[in-house]
């Protein structure tokens, strides 16, 4: 069976990376005791995939994993389990059994939603909430971006799906596919770019809301956890 693990991760465990994530998730599905299956050959290991990893110093309401497993007992045993052997900064939101026609978690990712706000939670975006329209309204918002060929001006316009401001945060949801993925920062300096301001990379914190992939109707986006169901 194919199972689609939701989790956080938050405060301290912002700073650790993705590998180690990876590594974190194996130790702690065996402590759980979950049965998991493992790949066949001369080094075998626990069939898992992450979806889009998360930059190191943010924080997420929405990161999936995928594993296999050979049994299990249902989704609130495996969800009390996995949480069991979790410290503070990850908890498991939810479990989902996928259908066998799922693609995985890595290659499912078409968009991913954000929230930037000010470290210092006197400040708010409020001020440039005004702007966002006339922001979305440009055709070409282009940067410089390194490929294997060296510097090519592109254009992130089409990658951005919706900007807003929403309790003094501002929040927009962007393309997160391996062909066109858009990272949050440049998203918010070239929105702060145009709206006049200016501030360092370090006034801000960064919160990945969400991961999406394409429904195929009409091809909308919905949450990677509504492609399971519960077991």
């Amino acid at each position: 069976m194919k199972i689609r693990i939701k989790f956080s991760k938050y405060g301290p465990l912002r700073f650790i990376g993705h590998l180690d994530i990876m590594r974190f998730f194996q130790k702690a599905i065996r402590r759980a005791g979950i049965d998991v299956a493992y790949s066949a050959g001369f080094s075998p290991h626990q069939v898992m995939t992450f979806a889009a990893p998360l930059g190191v110093g943010l924080c997420s309401l929405g990161e999936y994993m995928d594993i296999e497993v050979n049994s299990q007992q249902g989704a609130q045993d495996m969800k009390r389990r996995l949480q069991d052997a979790c410290p503070y900064g990850i908890d498991i939101l939810s479990v989902k059994a996928l259908p066998k026609t799922a693609g995985n978690a890595m290659a499912s990712v078409a968009a991913a939603s954000y929230a930037v706000v000010f470290r210092d939670r006197g400040r708010s975006f409020d001020d440039c909430a005004g702007q966002c329209i006339a922001f979305l309204d440009q055709e070409e918002i282009l940067i410089r971006k390194e490929t294997k060929r060296g510097t090519a001006e592109v254009n992130i316009r089409p990658g951005i799906y919706s900007l807003g401001v929403e309790d003094g945060a501002l929040v927009f949801t962007v393309d997160a596919s391996s062909a066109g993925n858009i990272r949050p920062s440049v998203v918010t300096e070239q929105f702060l770019r145009f709206a006049g301001a200016s501030e360092p990379e370090n006034a801000f914190q960064i919160i990945r809301l969400e991961i999406y992939t394409r429904s195929g109707e009409a091809a909308g986006l919905i949450p990677l956890d509504e492609v399971g169901e519960a077991f």
